[in-house]
């Protein structure tokens, strides 16, 4: 009430602002006798400020990818307004595609009464001024003309009731649409630009993001009006130079990416070479072929294309009118009729004629088809009013996202073909910079924004690679983020009694693979009894579906092995994407309780051996590497009191379903003080959901389901009946914006499972974010090769306030490192700069899949492989939107997700995601 009254006092004080004035809100209702105050929420968690700088390591100077911004003082603001389009009838506009087109048609025709002011546009509901315009609400009216209409009838496209082109007179006069919009425009509040040099200072206010938001939004109008294709910060030109075939119809454009940042050096804009897909322009048959690898228009399956096809945009001869594709005609051209309207001779009066697609183009358009007459029309009208046009006058116009998920060959085609060294990367940004012509935009201008055309400076260290320990007690050293084991040991090898191989491909040397593994493991310390058998797959089940084939040869086994194995090596016959893997591990892992290994050998020699034994070990309950600190144990804070390592992500299904749920994985370290032996819980939730929902379950007053409770039942039992006392967490896959959920929604979820264990419990927590996601890069002053492994910056391109720091761990074989961008959110530890870094740095060297340093955390990369493996258990992308909720759980807003079956107890704490 006070505060209100304050409010009120001030107002009055200032009657020079009638629109606050107008906007208060109303007296509160008077308060009830029998009132009670809400019980006090959880006050709010905000990343932690960096508490100090790292100083370990060798120095070195390195080049960032980010460009000094200068900002001229200033005490102007930036004015939102909001933006609502209407057609002449009241009904309101779908701004997104049109929206620009209008408001620049609004800025030419209404320059006086904007004031001659520029504005940017975000392409959607807001727009933004630098002071502000003549009024806080302006209408405007204005006219364009359509060419791109589906009532443009230029490509002499039939109707189903009747066709557009009603006669050559009305073709001819109705050649471009008109069409009137009203636009609204509303204030709807400033934004100080002086919050971005408050930002800089360290002294971050709320409008500092909306401040930088403006920035990128200049950025994204700055593209459009160049022609771009807009991906977020991401701006592709349509330049064939730019454009690398992926196969399938599909190609791989590159563009690149530029946004603003503010950094300890001060606001920097980060420029990056960036790449999308899009669908393969020119004419749609072709497109078709190449997407179903089909040589003759006879073999594409026109259900699939239908598909495929919805919603892309084409270009219609001999107009070169533009419209969306909505469907395929039921029939073939030559079938496919409609009503056409003529008038008659005598009378005048009009009369509908029927006659199909085919005949009208012909006879009518005098068009002759060379090859549409037995395929279906492309149709861009709507269900019950259809506009057909002959597949061979539509072509697919550029720049079109490809959305849906790429193959295992696209995706390394596309790896491949992106992959530039750090020179020809550095070249490459410097050329798009200049091409930008930034320094001509009035509104960076307005601003005061002047960018500079140097990459940055920036101090880096390279942090010494940790000792590892392996068997009989010797120790390893890394060299450049590598090593190996020959004539080593493992630390703890497992031993190999009861196994058997099932081989489902018909091309593979059995008893020289089983030699040569034996006797690979037996160099390893791992003591490896022949196999009980191989079973090879009957023949006439090759044919069969996936699970039934797995079905089959479970009998197999099971009708000739003794007992359940101990391990089951399956040799599958493709190498990526076999439908008999997720049957496969399924059967095993979530009914038998099997340990499983699937192979599929090409070149079979010491090195793929050893790789394939690292898997098995770690699966089977052995270690193969440790850290020495470890091993001691000396890691600091870790080793001091139990401390548990977790990695979380969510992994989401492909960019164009929002039916797929989303997997939420969380592994945990166990057997303190090891934090090189994890275990794995996996949830499904719902589909595109970012924030795990069910760390902490609470179903009763005594029964928490959650994920949480089954990691710290885990770690008690396997560390000596001792609970944490420390909790690491590791998160991966969150963007900035996010940060704060992270904190607020994750972390009271974790807290609030450790207090349904023990309400006397306050163990202490830490947060760090991992993100892989981002386009800083380092390059080398003296040298054309990428930086170092282990070198960590944290300085002039971090953030200017918050906890963070930049760690290239592994070694960039090819293309430029991607550093990893670590955020420490939270610290309860008291971890020193120094031993934070070196303590991350240090978990990517216990990755037990590999003898390399790993670009991201140990803990995080098990999470992503968890989510992998459990969700090919079911496949999603067969369920539908309307297929049964048996066997499901319900999300948070009430929809029923299917669940993942449960893992059998015998692998439930085992490294089964290896």
């Amino acid at each position: 009430m006070y505060l209100l009254l304050s409010m009120v006092r001030n107002l009055v004080m200032e009657p020079s602002n009638p629109d606050v004035l107008e906007s208060l809100p109303p007296p509160p209702p008077t308060i009830p006798q029998d009132f009670a105050p809400a019980k006090a929420s959880q006050p709010k968690r905000f990343p932690m400020a960096r508490r100090g700088m790292g100083t370990k390591g060798q120095k070195l100077q390195l080049l960032t990818n980010h460009f000094k911004v200068g900002m001229a003082s200033s005490s102007e603001y930036f004015f939102h307004y909001s933006v609502s389009m209407f057609y002449e009838d009241g009904t309101p506009v779908d701004s997104k595609g049109i929206g620009r087109r209008v408001l620049d048609k609004v800025h030419e025709t209404y320059d006086s009464e904007l004031a001659g002011k520029d504005f940017a546009y975000d392409g959607e509901k807001s727009l933004f001024t630098i002071g502000s315009l003549p009024r806080n609400i302006l209408e405007f009216t204005v006219v364009l003309e359509d060419s791109h209409s589906n009532r443009n009838v230029g490509s002499g496209s039939p109707g189903g009731k009747g066709s557009p082109n009603e006669s050559d007179r009305k073709r001819s006069r109705r050649q471009f649409q008109s069409k009137t919009y009203k636009v609204v425009i509303n204030y709807a509040a400033k934004i100080p630009m002086q919050a971005i040099a408050d930002a800089l200072r360290g002294h971050e206010t709320e409008h500092f993001q909306d401040a930088i938001r403006v920035l990128d939004i200049i950025l994204r109008q700055h593209a459009a009006k160049q022609g771009c294709l807009l991906v977020r910060q991401s701006f592709f030109h349509n330049e064939p130079r730019n454009f690398t075939d992926l196969g399938g119809g599909v190609l791989g454009c590159r563009g690149f990416h530029s946004s603003f940042r503010a950094t300890q050096g001060g606001l920097s804009l980060n420029i990056d070479v960036s790449t999308t897909m899009i669908v393969q322009p020119g004419p749609v048959v072709d497109f078709l072929l190449a997407n179903q690898k089909v040589r003759e228009p006879y073999d594409i399956d026109w259900v699939k294309a239908k598909r495929t096809l919805k919603s892309l945009r084409i270009q219609a001869r001999p107009s070169n009118a533009e419209y969306k594709i909505t469907g395929l005609s039921d029939r073939p051209c030559r079938d496919q009729t409609f009503l056409l309207k003529q008038r008659s001779g005598k009378d005048g009066e009009v009369e509908p004629i029927e006659l199909t697609v085919y005949e009208y183009f012909l006879n009518h358009r005098k068009i002759a088809l060379q090859y549409s007459a037995d395929f279906p029309c492309i149709n861009v009208g709507k269900a019950k009013r259809p506009v057909y046009i002959p597949l061979e006058l539509c072509s697919l116009v550029s720049l079109q996202r490809y959305t849906k998920a790429l193959s295992n060959l696209q995706r390394a085609s596309l790896v491949e073909k992106s992959r530039q060294k750090p020179p020809e990367r550095m070249r490459v940004l410097t050329d798009a910079l200049k091409r930008s012509h930034y320094d001509a935009d009035p509104l960076l201008g307005s601003s005061g924004i002047s960018i500079g055309t140097q990459f940055s400076q920036v101090e880096g260290r390279i942090l010494p690679a940790p000792r590892l320990k392996v068997g009989n007690g010797e120790d390893l050293f890394p060299r450049n983020g590598r090593w190996n084991f020959n004539n080593k040991r493992l630390v703890n090898p497992a031993e190999i009694e009861r196994w058997a191989i099932v081989n489902f491909s018909a091309r593979c040397d059995i008893r020289g693979l089983t030699r040569d593994l034996i006797k690979c493991g037996q160099m390893k310390g791992i003591v490896i009894s022949p196999p009980f058998e191989a079973f090879e797959e009957n023949p006439q089940f090759r044919r069969a579906p996936a699970p039934v084939r797995v079905e089959k040869m479970i009998e197999l086994v099971k009708g000739k092995l003794p007992g359940p194995p101990q391990f089951l090596l399956c040799i599958l016959p493709e190498k990526k994407n076999s439908d008999i893997y997720g049957p496969w591990k399924r059967k095993n892992l979530a009914e038998l309780g099997i340990v499983t290994q699937c192979i599929a050998p090409t070149k079979v020699n010491d090195q793929y051996l050893t790789n394939v034994l690292l898997k098995i070990n770690a699966k089977l309950g052995g270690i193969n590497s440790l850290l020495t600190t470890e091993d001691s144990p000396s890691i600091p804070v870790v080793s001091r009191v139990p401390t548990i390592i977790i990695g979380m992500d969510v992994s989401h299904g492909s960019p164009g379903r929002s039916d797929i749920p989303s997997i939420a994985a969380v592994v945990s370290s166990r057997e303190w003080p090891l934090v090189s032996r994890y275990r794995a819980c996996v949830r499904t939730q719902s589909p595109k959901v970012e924030m795990i929902d069910s760390l902490y379950k609470r179903v009763s007053d005594t029964e928490d389901q959650g994920m949480f409770r089954e990691l710290l039942l885990d770690f008690y039992a396997s560390t000596g009946k001792r609970k944490p006392d420390q909790i690491v967490i590791f998160r991966d896959g969150v963007s900035e914006s996010q940060f704060n959920q992270v904190l607020n929604i994750e972390l009271q979820q974790i807290i609030e499972a450790c207090k349904f264990l023990d309400e006397q419990w306050c163990p202490k927590f830490m947060v760090i974010v991992a993100q892989k996601n981002h386009h800083t890069k380092f390059f080398q002053t003296n040298s054309p090769d990428n930086v170092p492994p282990g070198t960590v910056i944290d300085n002039k391109v971090c953030h200017p306030k918050n906890n963070d720091f930049y760690l290239c761990a592994h070694a960039g074989m090819i293309g430029t490192t991607r550093p990893t961008h670590y955020h420490v959110l939270h610290d309860e530890l008291g971890f020193s700069a120094d031993d934070m870094q070196e303590f991350v740095h240090s978990l990517s060297y216990v990755y037990q899949r590999s003898t390399t340093a790993i670009s991201v955390v140990a803990p995080i990369c098990y999470a992503h492989l968890a989510a992998a493996q459990m969700s090919q258990f079911v496949k999603f992308d067969e369920l539908s939107e309307t297929s049964s909720s048996h066997g499901a759980i319900t999300s948070a807003g009430g929809v029923p997700v299917p669940e993942l079956p449960k893992l059998h107890p015998n692998v439930r704490s085992s490294m089964f995601f290896c």
